[in-house]
């Protein structure tokens, strides 16, 4: 959870992950060996978070 809260503060210096095929539209922030599945909304000022488990099972 600390990573996805550091994610919220510090956006503006992140360089975000595009991911593609069937998630396509959404973005990955490595978390170890677990992945945290996102998408934002600049103009909102949003962070949506879809999915978060271990990258072996993630992209499934």
């Amino acid at each position: 959870m600390r990573k996805v809260r550091w994610l919220s503060d510090n956006f503006e210096n992140v360089s975000p992950q595009a991911l593609s095929a069937n998630l396509s539209g959404l973005f990955k922030l490595r978390v170890g060996d677990y992945r945290v599945i996102y998408s934002f909304a600049p103009k909102a000022e949003r962070i949506t978070i879809h999915k978060v488990g271990h990258r072996r099972d993630i992209y499934s």
